[in-house]
């Protein structure tokens, strides 16, 4: 469990050796026949003292922290910036506590469909628990990157890569935007606990079918926009074949029997559902020839 501590201030540290050095050689320059053994051993022991004194200072610059430890004990954490002094024995591990953010590489995954499709993701992280991140894993830095991509990857394989595979599902890949950040977001979080490692943010980066299915499920897209605009042509002309026999049956205009109501449809379905403008014909006898 992290354990936050105040050190000493280091300039008053640093004040005392210096004042200390100032003594020593003092002590140096002042050398006589009769005090020689004293002089020499108060200077050498000054000057020892004043290197014990750097030796525990330490600077610490803002956003990073200092774990402490004495002879593998955890002793605290230090968070505070500016110049300490801390007990020379004390072994310190030095972290950045910044904002940092990385790119998973893209990878190849199977969707939940089995589809082979390349993703990728950015996460955005920082260090929330320093002795966790010390001590709890070897390295962090490869820890959130290796559980970032399994994190992906199993993200991947949960989900459909869009409606057209699983027209059931209620979130996909292709179309789940903010819902699959989240996702992606909280399974990170759950993973990185154990460095005590916070994610601020993870988004998908990168999502297109792998190149063997590109073009195949291009195609298939494709072919689905052209049934769905079909639809809904075929869905207006009836709509308006039925509204012009409505119209001429109330305003009797013309009196059609049934085989010609069924002509007058079928003229009118080509010419409102075809790709290119109908060809006119005039017919100039009655209208039963």
């Amino acid at each position: 469990m992290e354990k936050l501590i105040k050190p000493t201030n280091g300039y008053a540290a640093l004040l005392l050796s210096l004042a200390m050095l100032g003594t020593a050689v003092y002590s140096f320059v002042t050398i006589t026949d009769s005090n020689h053994e004293f002089h020499l051993f108060l200077g050498f022991l000054l000057i020892l003292s004043c290197f014990i004194i750097w030796k525990g200072l330490m600077i610490v610059q803002p956003n990073h922290a200092r774990v402490l430890n004495l002879f593998g004990k955890y002793v605290g954490s230090i968070k505070g910036n500016g110049l300490f002094f801390v007990n020379p024995l004390y072994a310190s591990v030095k972290l950045t506590q910044r904002i940092q953010n990385m790119s998973t590489p893209t990878m190849k995954v199977n969707d939940k469909m089995g589809n082979p499709i390349e993703i990728a993701a950015i996460v955005v992280w920082q260090i929330q628990d320093t002795y966790k991140a010390a001590y709890d894993v070897a390295d962090y830095n490869a820890f959130v990157r290796m559980q970032s991509e399994s994190a992906v990857r199993a993200l991947t394989m949960g989900f459909a890569y869009d409606s057209i595979e699983d027209k059931e599902a209620d979130i996909t890949l292709r179309e789940g935007g903010e819902q699959i950040n989240v996702l992606l977001e909280k399974e990170l979080n759950e993973r990185l606990l154990t460095a005590g490692i916070i994610v601020k943010e993870a988004r998908i980066s990168h999502l297109a079918y792998a190149q063997e299915i590109a073009g195949a499920m291009l195609q298939r897209q494709q072919a689905s926009a052209i049934v769905a605009a079909r639809f809904k042509i075929v869905e207006g002309a009836v709509g308006m074949v039925e509204l012009a026999l409505e119209e001429l049956g109330k305003k009797e205009i013309v009196h059609l029997d049934d085989e010609r109501k069924a002509a007058m449809v079928s003229n009118l379905m080509v010419v409102l559902c075809g790709e290119k403008g109908a060809q006119p014909v005039l017919n100039s006898g009655s209208l039963y020839q």
